[in-house]
Order: C-alpha cells, then structure tokens, then sequence
C-alpha cells in the first residue's frame, strides 16, 4: 500500500501540474454537459411554413391561423402560387408548404369535403416525418371543428375517447431524456482518453523506462495510473448530477448510490480499455486517434441519440460488447424509472466481466513494455 500511495502522489502531483489536462478534466466537461443538454434534441421547432392560400376565405384563414397557435411553426411567407413556394424549399428557406387550392370553401359546404396538400422537406428523414405528424395533427383537429360546426353546434362524442399517460417522463422533455446519457458520455470520456495518453506520456518523456526496472510490481503500476482517473471521473459524474439537477431539473427517482456503483464498475471497464490502447501506442497522438475511433463507434451505438431498438439486428447483437451501451441504460433506468439493483443485475454484470477482460488485457500487454 505504502508503494502505492507514493505513486497516487506522483500522478496526482502530475495531473495538476500538466495545465492543459486540466481544463479538459474541470472544464470541458461541464461546457460540455450544459452545451449538449441543450443543443441535443431531436425536438422539431421553428418550422418554417410558407402558405399557399388560392381561396381566400374565411375557412382557408382558419385553417391557417391553426398553424400559427403552435410553437413549433413560424410563418415565413405567404404566396400566390406553389412553384414559389417550390424555390424556397429547394433553398432551404422552408421546411413546409400548405397549399389550400381555389374553391376550399365551396368544396366543404357543397361537398362536405375538400383537400389540401402539405409538401414537407423530407432531406433529413426522421425531422420530415416528425413535421408532417405536427402538420396532420393540425389538420386533423381543423377538420374534427368542421364536423362539430356541421351538426349544428352540437356535442360530438366519438364513440371512442382516448387518454394519455406519460410514465417516467411526464412533460416530454427532450432534456430528461438525454442528460443522463451525456452524463455517461462525459464519464467515458475522462476515462478512456485521459488513461490512454497516460502511459504513452511515460513513454515519451523517457520515464517509463525506469519504472519498468524499479522494484514496483505490475499490479501497483496499473493501480496507480488508472486509480487517479477512476477518482476524478467519480467526482465529475458528482458534479454533473448536482448541475443536471439544479439547472435542468432532471428528476433522481431511483438510488443515487445505485448510480455510483454502476460508475464505478464501468469506469474500471473504459479504464481499462484506455490503458490496453495505450500500451498499443507509442505516442499521445496515436493513443488519442485509437481512442477517438473506439469511442466514436461505441457512442453512436450506444443509445445516446437513437433508440438501440430501432438498429438493424446485427448492430444490435453488436452491441453486447458495448460497455457504454450498458451505462446509459442502466443511468437512464436508475435516475428516470427507479430501478433497483435487481432490474440492472444483469447488465452490471456484463459491464463487470468487461471490465475484468479488458483489465486483463491491459495487464498482459504491458508486460511487453520496455
């Protein structure tokens, strides 16, 4: 223990020395978290709608100031004709166009139906899908008060009434949903990045050659550089909660020591990939890009931005060797369902015996250092 703890002095006596690994340890993190938690939402807003109105009636103007209730549309422009209206979305200018054709009005009181075309920008996918939902909806509700108007006022009752209940998330705040997983992004990455430059740094300032002939064992070695990490990941993870629950009131319904003890079995898994990787390197820029290339495979795998569910099944199956796929979904579980220990036993147990393989590893390959 003794030879120990004069290691955890060196290193910790070195990272605080080092002034550019200190603000991305303090710093980068915290910018990151609050920046993130904003800017990450796949929440559709601002959707620019140019308006097409050919009737100009009072039914049409009803319709369109239904899309001006909502706070996801702005009115950008209204039109005489579609093929303007076309222009602006081949130049990005609109998202929407609503083309309300010349005898809407008529159609309804004559016919009692008519139509109109919602053209939706579909370049990105799932954004397209989710504004011709908001467009729909809007006129589906026009549509149930043309009924209502239709009988004269009166009451209408669908034969069937639908309520909704929103577990877990009741507001459907997009940013209850992902502060938990950027929590779990920052935690991975003060782990894996900083412990696989750690050992290569020994290598380039010539240093690691006399520990490697000093009388410290093997085993003190790894306890020494990876503990420091495993420590201050612990305290950022600390510090992330307390800003995740002051500033975006994320709700904490489950065991807060249930989320430290997944910490810290997973950061002995990412610790332990960091310094595998960092016995493959020779230098901090390889260590960094070996680093970089895991990570960046493992975080869009992992949950953060799409549901695992909706992959392929191969990549699915894939992600059984994915430890941050487990830690977000145990954070997720833990903070926003209040799951005990027994809902995540088998997940922990997977990051466990990946954080024993992967230390092994570690092990076994720096016995070639020299």
């Amino acid at each position: 223990m003794r030879t120990i703890r004069f290691i955890l002095q060196k290193e910790f006596r070195q990272i605080f020395r080092n002034k550019t690994m200190l603000p991305v340890i303090f710093v980068i993190p915290i910018i990151q978290l609050l920046i993130l938690a904003f800017a990450v939402t796949f929440e559709i807003r601002n959707i620019n709608l140019v308006v097409v109105d050919q009737d100009h009636t009072t039914t049409s103007r009803a319709l369109i100031s239904k899309f001006k209730a909502p706070k996801f549309y702005t009115l950008k422009s209204y039109l005489p004709n579609y093929d303007q209206a076309a222009e602006l979305l081949k130049k990005g200018q609109a998202h929407q166009v609503l083309v309300i054709p010349n005898g809407f009005e008529r159609d309804i009181v004559k016919d009692s139906k008519a139509s109109v075309k919602l053209v939706t920008n579909a370049i990105d996918g799932s954004a397209a899908a989710i504004m011709n939902a908001y467009g729909n909806g809007i006129i589906m509700d026009f549509n149930q008060e043309l009924v209502v108007e239709s009988m004269g006022g009166q009451d209408f009752k669908q034969p069937m009434q639908v309520s909704y209940s929103y577990w877990f998330n009741p507001e459907l705040n997009y940013t209850t949903y992902m502060v938990p997983g950027i929590l779990a992004l920052l935690v991975t990455i003060i782990g894996m990045f900083l412990s696989s430059m750690n050992v290569v740094r020994e290598k380039e300032i010539g240093t690691i050659e006399q520990i490697n002939v000093s009388p410290i064992r093997k085993y003190q070695f790894v306890i020494g550089k990876l503990l420091p990490f495993w420590l201050i990941a612990l305290f950022e993870l600390a510090f992330g909660l307390t800003l995740a629950r002051i500033i975006f009131s994320i709700p904490m319904v489950g065991s807060v020591p249930l989320v430290f003890l997944v910490a810290a079995v997973y950061l002995f898994a990412v610790l332990g990939i960091g310094l595998f990787l960092s016995t493959l390197a020779n230098t901090q820029q390889q260590a960094m890009f070996l680093a970089w290339f895991f990570a960046v495979v493992f975080i869009m795998m992992s949950g953060l931005f799409t549901p695992v569910e909706s992959m392929p099944y191969w990549a699915q199956q894939l992600n059984m060797i994915n430890p941050i796929a487990y830690f977000i979904k145990m954070m997720r579980m833990i903070l926003l369902k209040g799951s005990g220990f027994a809902d995540i036993a088998r997940d922990l147990m997977a990051v466990l015996i990946y954080a024993i393989v992967a230390l092994s590893m570690a092990v076994w390959r720096y016995r070639k250092v020299s």
